[in-house]
């Protein structure tokens, strides 16, 4: 029997936000469920802290250098094979809810439908309950089908809105596709914001009261992001619980359907946030420190061990080809990312990887600014940075978990230095990766902000078909 999927990723999930993760604010029971059901990745590591590009990565098995994704809001080759494609081919109904920022949408406007085009531009996913990008948590617009073809007024694109809260609403969908498909094999991708900012309420009131009060800061909080931080928090911890219910009707919803025994669940996010921590405001990524890059990783399923925790190391590219593993369906040939699934189930001499690559491209999301640029290597005991301004950062990670303590001009570790810089300049090397001004790559895009070229060089025209023979 094919084994079924349901991968859940919530935006911007700090994993010191968990007491599953030395957290002390707020309780999670259904995360920590999930937890003592699964197994918890110490080092799942967000390789490139920032939306687009790591739903990229989730999405194809490949890096940014390849796919182009170094910013938000550009849209996605038609040409690139994804997730969905791999598991339709082998037979699965494939279902996408919530949050997708794989298009230019309605850039750079965020309160709009956001419409992502029936088609390549949703890389093969047959139920689509989606949107590309927008902040409206209450009675959002979300769209299916074709806007064209399926307008329900004339000139009104397909765009429904969902009832209350976003977990909430979401969740309607969820039990639509997997009612729909509780006696075929499914994988269904579940994307909700929280705990993303916006600009309008945060989370329903009823989440407020489960807070301590005061909330106490991070130790480390910059004294001018303080206020902000405390401020950050209420709304950003509110947000948390509503995921953690979310979860928790996820697990029952599959439990009535009898789905349980027979589905890998995942429970991750994109990126961190830096919660005003190393003298960044608390809503910030795009650093190379733990608090962006170090994500929460639970995995339920067949195989997997209960109440297990694993130090091997994952990034977003390994997403595709594990998910792909675990249920015997073919890894398309266009993957660069690794195959855990053997280390995930905790088999002897399972094939694992040393150091994964970090980066940030731009000190902007939605386009190429100058700033912020960073290449970097992560360990399973070390972090290392290298600024394109030339600073560099080690951190000893089980001797200093917050990262105050940059051992570069430490005489002692200069051997380790040279190490990391040495995995550094071999990762790049296998990306074929420059290391260049942001602003040298603006010609990866075109006027309609899709991708053109890549590390690589020009690329086909960006609607170009896939080659299926790589399935």
């Amino acid at each position: 029997m094919k084994k079924n999927v349901v991968f859940m990723f919530a935006d911007q999930l700090a994993f010191h936000a968990l007491k599953l993760y030395g957290g002390n604010w707020i309780d999670t029971p259904n995360i920590d469920r999930l937890a003592t059901q699964g197994t918890t990745l110490d080092n799942s590591i967000s390789s490139f802290p920032v939306c687009g590009p790591y739903r990229s990565m989730l999405m194809t098995g490949r890096h940014p250098q390849s796919t182009g994704h170094v910013i938000n809001h550009v849209c996605t080759r038609h040409d690139e094979i994804g997730v969905a494609d791999a598991f339709s081919h082998a037979g699965y109904n494939t279902g996408y809810v919530g949050k997708w920022h794989l298009h230019r949408g309605s850039f750079p406007d965020s309160m709009a439908c956001d419409w992502v085009p029936e088609g390549r531009a949703r890389l093969g996913w047959q139920y689509w309950r989606a949107y590309n990008q927008h902040m409206i948590y209450f009675d959002g617009p979300i769209h299916q089908g074709n806007w064209i073809t399926d307008q329900v007024e004339p000139h009104e694109p397909n765009c429904p809105h969902w009832d209350g809260y976003e977990t909430d609403g979401l969740m309607d969908y969820v039990r639509e596709f997997i009612s729909d498909n509780v006696d075929n094999p499914f994988i269904l991708m579940l994307s909700p914001h929280q705990p993303h900012i916006t600009q309008g309420k945060f989370a329903p009131d009823q989440y407020y009261q489960y807070l301590p009060d005061p909330i106490e800061l991070p130790p480390g909080v910059a004294p001018e992001f303080a206020e902000e931080t405390q401020t950050m928090l209420r709304d950003y911890l509110a947000m948390v619980l509503a995921i953690d219910e979310m979860l928790g009707n996820l697990l029952d919803f599959l439990d009535a359907k009898g789905l349980t025994e027979n589905t890998y669940v995942v429970f991750t996010t994109d990126h961190g946030t830096q919660l005003g921590l190393h003298h960044q405001p608390p809503w910030e990524k795009q650093f190379p420190y733990e608090e962006c890059i170090r994500t929460p990783f639970i995995i339920r399923g067949p195989g997997i061990s209960a109440g297990a925790r694993s130090d091997v190391l994952l990034s977003p590219v390994d997403i595709m080809p594990t998910l792909c593993s675990l249920c015997s369906v073919s890894i398309p040939k266009t993957v660069e990312g690794i195959d855990l699934a053997a280390a995930l189930k905790g088999e002897p001499d399972a094939p694992v990887q040393e150091a994964v690559l970090t980066m940030n491209y731009s000190n902007a999301y939605g386009s190429l600014k100058e700033g912020r640029q960073w290449r970097g290597i992560r360990t399973r005991k070390h972090s290392y940075v290298r600024h394109h301004d030339g600073r560099r950062e080690l951190y000893d990670l089980a001797k200093d978990p917050q990262q105050l303590n940059n051992l570069v001009d430490d005489p002692a570790a200069a051997d380790g230095v040279a190490q990391h810089e040495k995995m550094l300049q071999e990762k790049l090397a296998e990306r074929n990766d420059p290391f260049c001004d942001c602003l040298a790559l603006r010609d990866w895009f075109d006027s309609e902000r899709r991708v053109v070229a890549n590390v690589n060089g020009p690329l086909p025209h960006p609607e170009t078909q896939p080659d299926w023979s790589l399935l």
